[in-house]
């Protein structure tokens, strides 16, 4: 079905086009993706965080992987007078109902559950203080309190929800199944807030326009989000179980409760268009986006990002002082790649440069949110605006703000950038602005519902 553009800024000023708002529009707008078949793929992986049947198609020479089109992050909290030992088969119920409807794939279901500091502080403290994993390099738990870094502007909220469930797939309602069962059918968890985007098939241009975002029509048109791009490029994307506890050695799992878990962190990041797009030539945008002076095709999206081309912190460095800037991807090289051959717990060999993030980030129009249970505090607005859902799967949180800390300029080996917070020459911080911020530990499949409830005394 095709619209014009007067339907779509008519479609998009709407207050209601249905449960999932404007996003409901992208499959008006865009065909879904080409998928094999849903075929039951085995029994399900240890991991509820990894996705099995992800394509992969190649753009100018470069795998490229293919996510699920829609997303949707609810954080929650318990609910007062729940108890989490009573109440934990009950939503392992409720989850294994969903898992005989839907394969764990792009065109079934993707569900992950993640849980905050605050439900194991509250609820298995005493657990929580034998089981939870710690890393070995940062010398401090695992999952660590959320905090700010230089650059994120002041008033980022900190959040201290229970719960993040994020759920993805090709098709919005069986998003929406799995939101009505686990939130509406349970009455476990409490939304805070209900958190909606989308990912590729032309849609960030398409959306933007009908939404009326400023600098909309300057994305590109097979852009597969905002900024242009291609952010899923095979090589940049950690390998399945690399962001496992147990994978690399950084953490030590204790007595292993957490085996096959990993950490997530989730926030929410305005992104300015039109600075973007209209302040930065294509070859600035390359030099912030990858590095000073590197040779792009005009208007290419996909950039090879592979482990010939990791930089090390002394090429940033000397950059820096070439050119007075940094590129974001370069910078966050220098922690999120490994350093050298490593051979995993499991045997599995992962090359010097290879990725250790899992990025599963997602374009939004939520301002900044779909909806809040806190609107004052969360800032909600009314109508949309450009941004990004960030989710990531890292073996920790110190890992996490290692990355974190490397786009701002602060190396792993110490060597500090001298750019002010959000100056231009700082990879993408000049046109982000974030918003909410919290780590979550993410548990292994068999321990997903309320952990450690079962060990309470």
């Amino acid at each position: 079905m095709k619209l014009t553009r007067r339907q779509l800024v008519a479609g998009a000023a709407g207050a209601a086009i249905g449960a999932a708002g404007i996003y409901e529009l992208a499959d008006k707008l865009s065909e879904s993706p080409a998928r094999s078949s849903a075929v039951p793929l085995g029994p399900r992986p240890p991991e509820q965080h990894v996705l099995d049947g992800v394509p992969v198609v190649v753009e100018n020479g470069v795998e490229v992987v293919v996510p699920p089109r829609h997303h949707l992050v609810v954080s929650a909290r318990v609910k007062q007078g729940v108890d989490p030992a009573k109440a934990q088969p009950e939503l392992e119920h409720a989850l294994r109902e969903l898992e005989s409807r839907y394969e764990q794939t792009p065109a079934g279901l993707g569900l992950t559950l993640a849980w905050g500091l605050p439900y194991f502080d509250r609820y298995v403290a005493a657990a929580a203080a034998t089981h939870l994993p710690f890393d070995r390099r940062a010398q401090k738990p695992a999952l660590l309190p959320t905090r700010s870094f230089p650059s994120d502007p002041h008033g980022t909220l900190l959040e201290e929800n229970d719960l993040a469930l994020l759920i993805r797939s090709d098709r919005l309602e069986h998003i929406e199944d799995a939101r009505k069962t686990l939130l509406d059918d349970l009455a476990v968890f409490e939304p805070r807030s209900l958190r909606r985007g989308f990912v590729g098939g032309d849609l960030p241009r398409k959306l933007a326009v009908a939404a009326g975002v400023p600098g909309a029509d300057l994305i590109p048109p097979d852009s597969e989000l905002f900024l242009g791009f291609t952010s899923t490029q095979k090589a940049g994307l950690g390998p399945r179980r690399i962001a496992n506890f147990e994978t690399l050695g950084l953490v030590d799992l204790r007595n292993g409760y957490f085996r096959g878990g990993t950490h997530m962190h989730l926030s929410h990041i305005f992104e300015d268009l039109e600075a973007w797009y209209l302040n930065f030539a294509f070859q600035e945008r390359v030099d912030t986006a990858f590095r000073p002076g590197l040779k792009v095709a005009e208007n290419a999206q996909t950039v090879p990002q592979g482990p010939k081309q990791v930089a090390s912190a002394q090429e940033v460095e000397r950059d820096f002082k070439r050119a007075g800037r940094f590129g974001h991807s370069a910078a966050i090289q220098t922690s999120s790649r490994l350093l050298q051959d490593t051979t995993g717990e499991d045997g599995t060999v992962y090359v010097k440069g290879t990725a250790i993030p899992q990025r599963a980030d997602f374009n939004t129009l939520d301002n900044p949110f779909a909806w809040s249970a806190d609107p004052e505090r969360d800032g909600m607005v009314a109508g949309q605006a450009a941004g990004v859902h960030f989710v990531v799967f890292n073996p920790s949180s110190d890992d996490f703000h290692r990355n974190r800390l490397a786009m701002d300029g602060v190396l792993p080996d110490g060597t500090k950038l001298p750019l002010q917070p959000g100056a231009r020459g700082q990879g993408f911080n000049s046109v982000l602005r974030t918003t909410h911020r919290q780590n979550f530990l993410v548990p292994p499949r068999r321990r997903r519902s309320f952990p450690l409830a079962e060990l309470r005394a």
